[in-house]
């Protein structure tokens, strides 16, 4: 008995208490919602239609669930034939990309972009945006399609097999990159690659050329009449290769850079080989082609090595002096010319080996043919001409005949080096820029003491592998 009287005052007091406050509201939202409707339909434009926040946000849900439900190339995966829109622009889909390319750099200021100045980056993400493989967001920074470079070569180098990586499409034509291009750099090819890739991380070696006339190992030859007929003998064809073969293995070069010291552990760089690949001859004068192959470069290193080896063989320095640069004393070394310097190739022998089941290895062989041409037609006749007309190499000769290798307290290195290196005051030596948004501060990149923290720990670990 009491439980039924319970049960009857419960439900009295239900009916005498007011209703639910937010009840209430959903349903007189409802309500004026559905009105809302009525009137949109009936293109009622009276005052009283004015939605609120929440209105708008409920009729954007409700257009949204119609969509998707009255949307014909509906699957039931989720996905549509139809691609996505963002905004006006369509949403096209990237993926990881190798992009090989040469290029003559005699005309540009490096190849790291820097505004305001001319270089390889500028020049081909332009062509890249102009085909349509990159966004406005991805020109305006490089950084959004996870651009990145094997190499840095600076002012003045030319590269005949540069790797750059980033995003883009998965259909890509190489011709329609070429056709924004200048003639002065070409796309050989681009590949698809792990989404973790980066060109300038897994390179594990770098290969160098350097190209000069063979009379610069003749001190005797003085005017241009005496150097053009000269050609290289055997012995002292044989006396450079000895000389060169010094460099392999891993050494200490800070004798080779600026402000190092032969404690400093990223002065440690390991040489694979450094040889002569060969000798030719054209406009009437003899040329040798110096290969020069090592995990990675500092500031100068390469044509510091060209240039001491080149003073061993005219009888400047003694040949005790290659030992003697490796060890703890300071040595000041004359800085060859960069005009014949090239980055001719970039190895990812580590990457293929671990992905050549699932990706195309980076060695670029089916597009040798085009390489070889374009060197021969954009790369070696700007060097040529650059000592046949310009005298490159014996202008530099006549700066470096009072040279000294003892540092003296009167002129500083840099001095020096600056009054040796001439108007190529900027080299293409393979500085890894670890710290890139410091490179971006120097227009010329060569000049930039900052980028000489490079990647010695890289380096620390193959020495202590090898020893």
């Amino acid at each position: 008995m009491s439980t039924t009287l319970f049960r009857f005052f419960v439900s009295a007091l239900k009916q005498n208490l007011p209703r639910h406050p937010l009840r209430s509201a959903r349903h007189t939202s409802m309500m004026s919602v559905a009105t809302v409707e009525n009137k949109v339909a009936n293109n009622d434009k009276s005052p009283e239609l004015i939605m609120n926040k929440n209105l708008t946000r409920f009729k954007k849900r409700f257009n949204k669930r119609q969509w998707e439900d009255t949307n014909p190339n509906h699957k039931e995966n989720g996905e549509t034939d139809t691609k996505r829109l963002c905004g006006s622009a369509e949403r096209i889909k990237r993926k990881k990309m190798a992009l090989l390319l040469g290029y003559c750099g005699v005309d540009y200021y490096g190849m790291q972009r820097n505004p305001g100045v001319r270089t390889i980056e500028e020049d081909l993400l332009k062509a890249l945006f102009e085909a349509k493989y990159i966004t406005e967001e991805d020109f305006n920074n490089q950084q959004n399609a996870q651009f990145q470079r094997s190499s840095r070569t600076d002012k003045g180098v030319s590269a005949a097999r540069q790797v750059v990586s980033l995003k883009l499409p998965l259909e890509v034509d190489v011709k329609e990159i070429n056709k924004n291009l200048p003639e002065s750099i070409k796309v050989f090819g681009v590949k698809r690659v792990t989404n973790k890739f980066n060109s300038k991380s897994k390179c594990n070696a770098r290969t160098y050329s350097y190209t000069l006339p063979t009379y610069v190992f003749e001190p005797s030859l003085v005017t241009i009449e005496e150097r053009k007929p000269y050609r290289i003998s055997e012995e002292k064809l044989e006396q450079l290769k000895k000389v060169l073969d010094v460099y392999k293995g891993t050494k200490s070069y800070h004798n080779f850079t600026e402000k190092k010291h032969s404690q400093d552990p990223s002065s440690l760089r390991y040489m694979m080989g450094f040889t002569v690949d060969r000798v030719f001859v054209e406009s009437d004068m003899e040329f040798a082609v110096l290969l020069v192959k090592g995990q990675s470069f500092m500031l100068h290193q390469i044509r510091k090595m060209v240039g001491l080896a080149i003073a061993v063989l005219r009888g400047q320095a003694d040949m005790a002096i290659m030992e003697k640069v490796f060890g703890k004393e300071k040595v000041m070394i004359p800085t060859a010319p960069g005009l014949g310097l090239v980055l001719d190739t970039v190895h990812y022998d580590r990457y293929n080996a671990k992905f050549k089941d699932s990706h195309d290895s980076l060695t670029w062989d089916a597009e040798e043919t085009e390489i070889d041409k374009f060197k021969h037609e954009h790369i070696y006749p700007v060097i040529v001409k650059g000592e046949t007309e310009g005298d490159s190499m014996g202008v530099w000769l006549e700066k470096m005949r009072g040279h000294s290798f003892e540092p003296s307290e009167d002129t500083s290195e840099k001095d020096d080096e600056n009054e040796l290196a001439g108007d190529d005051d900027d080299d293409g030596d393979d500085i890894d820029d670890d710290c890139e948004g410091k490179n971006a501060e120097s227009v010329s990149g060569g000049n930039d003491d900052s980028i000489n923290t490079s990647d010695g720990r890289e380096d620390e670990k193959v020495h202590n592998m090898k020893t």
